[in-house]
């Protein structure tokens, strides 16, 4: 049991880390100018589609559009919270490797670009799924909340988890890893998927998770995470 917090825990012990609080910064300004857009393209329609129908029905539109962008702000944010990690998993990665595994070798990975692509292509698939299962919420409840929670787990667990490896080996490899370890992976993809579910909480994930995700793959990685678990 303790294993299965042991990523997490140090990613968080790591917070204060000057490249973590970078990025930090970086996901909640990226996070504000996508709720800021999603409020200003909802309130845009519907002043468009209900102009001349009268101001009290304006004004009950205008409410429910403002519960709607705050429903899916917050429901949306685990997606938006992959894409986000995707594209700063670099800075994330090497300060964990310095603190961490300082003797770690240079190895050569995936491209950078394939990389990125890999991330931004889950992360779109999961926003993408993520709008599916709020529909699957609203027709039925219990079903799309698990729905939606395991769509989170996988964006989280295997799009953190391949992202972060590919830093250290081709995708074939990293694909391979990934699904010969896949449960230990899906779990802490879990964990923070249920963290992604706490108000403020919510918006350390692209950090902590990809912080978690290092020693995850470190631990994974063949004859590396043979060598790290020596070391730690």
């Amino acid at each position: 049991m303790t294993a299965l917090f042991d990523p997490i825990a140090r990613a968080i012990g790591q917070i204060g880390d000057r490249a973590f609080l970078g990025v930090l910064i970086r996901s909640l300004l990226w996070a504000g100018f996508a709720f800021l857009a999603l409020h200003l393209g909802v309130s845009w329609m519907v002043h468009h589609l209900l102009a001349g129908h009268g101001r009290v029905v304006e004004f009950i539109a205008e409410i429910l559009g403002n519960v709607a962008v705050w429903v899916l702000g917050y429901w949306l944010f685990l997606p938006l919270a992959a894409l986000i990690a995707a594209c700063y998993v670099e800075p994330i990665a090497r300060a964990v490797e310095r603190r961490f595994y300082p003797a770690l070798p240079q190895v050569p990975g995936a491209p950078i670009l394939a990389q990125l692509a890999d991330g931004l292509i889950v992360a779109w698939q999961i926003l993408l799924l993520g709008l599916v299962a709020l529909i699957a919420i609203l027709v039925l409840p219990g079903i799309g909340l698990l729905a939606g929670l395991a769509i989170a787990a996988f964006a989280l667990g295997r799009g953190l988890f391949v992202v972060v490896a590919m830093r250290r080996m081709d995708r074939a490899t990293a694909m391979a890893l990934w699904r010969a370890h896949r449960w230990p992976i899906l779990l802490q993809g879990a964990l923070l998927a249920a963290a992604g579910l706490v108000p403020v909480v919510n918006f350390l994930v692209p950090v902590i998770g990809t912080a978690a995700m290092v020693h995850v793959a470190a631990r994974l990685g063949g004859d590396d995470g043979r060598a790290l678990r020596a070391r730690t």
